[in-house]
């Protein structure tokens, strides 16, 4: 037997409170009457009157109950096997892992917003193949286009400020490195999911628009931070900010008006992120559900059968004759 919602296996655990609380009510009923009547006198009152049926009722109430969580957890039992295919795209996240997204006009910081962000979007997901490219002063792939979404989080929980060697910001190197992942005969729109501050220490990421738009990438720029800009940390942990050969802090600002051109120019679109929201569940209900998805390899997938319904029909069974079972005898006393 397989069971499509194991989880809810767990209130069955419910029967016992439930079961102990019918028992205690019944005996609790059996004792004032005793503590009313004498027990001469009982059945007499009460000659029709058979204990032992109410509790023959309470049984089948409980058993109705247990059928019915039961089928709450979709017993399955019987299968067939079913020619499938999933239908999906490429996506790949450009993560900035410079040390601006240490900045905390986010908090803790912008680069653990974008994380929380990823691992929310991820969780939304159904065939889409998606990869990592942590970024700073240089890029690399992490995680190459999967639908091993667990493999994915794995690398993201991994991806920190520092990991990157080399400091700065080269979003230019990022895209590079995202043109030469993608499959070049994948007939799906292709996506980069670009997520970062906008500061671009090398380089002009507008002399990529032309080649993104001939490979038809479409870029989804998420832009994390303030206009109005937060101080960086010191690189040495402390308590101070990062600060400028003159002695003066140095302040992080979002620069959007790149990400942004970048974004519409190439078929995308530009969101500006918000505190608890990357803004990464619009762009999959508004954007991304309308791009061109292309059907990958199909395989046979096992299909249980659900019987949860010969559960649900035995429990109705139950209550019925509970329904009809009469506590008195025909002709008793009332």
């Amino acid at each position: 037997m397989n069971f499509g919602n194991p989880s809810h296996l767990q209130w069955l655990w419910l029967l016992l409170p439930l079961g102990w609380l019918c028992i205690w009510l019944f005996k609790r009923r059996m004792r004032q009457l005793r503590e009313l009547f004498s027990a001469r006198a009982l059945p007499q009152l009460a000659s029709g009157w058979q204990p032992k049926r109410r509790a023959y009722r309470l049984t089948l109430w409980l058993f109705a109950i247990a059928l019915l969580l039961f089928a709450l957890a979709r017993p399955q039992w019987g299968f067939r096997w079913e020619q499938t295919s999933q239908r999906g795209l490429d996506i790949l996240v450009l993560l900035d892992t410079s040390r601006s997204m240490l900045a905390a006009d986010f908090k803790p910081n912008r680069l653990q917003q974008a994380k929380w962000g990823l691992r929310d979007f991820v969780r939304e997901l159904h065939g889409d193949r998606v990869g990592l490219i942590p970024f700073a002063g240089a890029s690399y792939l992490q995680c190459p286009l999967t639908i091993d979404y667990a493999a994915f989080m794995m690398s993201l929980e991994d991806a920190r400020v520092g990991i990157i060697p080399r400091g700065g910001t080269a979003i230019s190197s990022a895209l590079k490195t995202a043109v030469e992942t993608f499959d070049k005969q994948a007939e799906s729109d292709r996506v980069i999911l670009l997520i970062t501050d906008g500061e671009d220490h090398e380089g002009r990421i507008e002399d990529w628009i032309s080649e993104l738009k001939a490979k038809n990438i479409k870029v989804y720029a998420i832009g994390v931070g303030t206009p109005e800009g937060e101080p960086i940390p010191s690189p040495g942990g402390g308590a101070g900010f990062q600060k400028d050969a003159s002695g003066n802090v140095i302040l992080s600002t979002l620069h959007e008006d790149p990400l942004r051109k970048l974004a519409l120019e190439t078929g995308g679109s530009f969101v500006r992120a918000a505190q608890g929201d990357l803004g990464l569940d619009q762009l999959m209900k508004k954007q991304l559900a309308a791009l061109t998805r292309q059907e990958t390899d199909s395989r046979l997938a096992k299909i249980w059968d659900e019987r949860a319904g010969w559960f649900i029909g035995l429990a109705l069974c139950a209550l019925v004759i509970e329904s009809a079972v009469r506590e008195r005898r025909r002709g008793g006393a009332s």
